[in-house]
């Protein structure tokens, strides 16, 4: 695949932007998604869910960078979206299972697609700040009796 070709992080990347933004639901229509995206803490949350691994900030920075550079992707005020090439590049990709998934993405992108180098930066702060805000949300809050008070174990 050589320098210049796909990385499995890109792929990693631009499944984790599908599935979080909702593109990856084959019934639901492009008008009912939220306009705006998602934002980082999504992605990193979709990311760990798919990898079990949180991406590195110099990884999420160069597989946008590529995936935006090959207008599948794009981020603008913190909001990560799928284009319609990636949307389409989604539905039309071999079906698999969830497992695969990013290794199928992966091959399609090496088939379909020339990798970019868009200008964006991801800042040390607002990648901290994602994973910050992810683990707060995974935290589990405790258990509540139906009147609002913590239960006693």
């Amino acid at each position: 695949m050589g320098e210049n070709g796909w990385r499995r992080t890109d792929a990693w990347i631009f499944v984790s932007v599908v599935i979080a933004s909702g593109a990856g639901r084959h019934r639901r229509a492009a008008s009912t998604r939220r306009p705006e995206g998602v934002r980082l803490a999504d992605v990193l949350s979709t990311a760990d869910h798919l990898n079990r691994a949180i991406p590195e900030r110099h990884e999420v920075e160069a597989a946008v960078r590529r995936l935006a550079g090959a207008g599948l992707v794009s981020v603008a005020d913190g909001w990560f979206r799928i284009t319609p090439d990636g949307e389409r590049l989604w539905r039309t990709r071999p079906s698999a299972g969830l497992a695969t998934t990013v290794d199928t993405v992966q091959g399609v992108l090496s088939r379909r697609h020339t990798p970019g180098d868009a200008d964006w930066q991801l800042a040390d702060e607002e990648h901290a700040a994602a994973v910050q805000e992810y683990l707060v949300r995974s935290i589990p809050a405790p258990r509540r009796s139906p009147e609002g008070h913590p239960e006693r174990g």
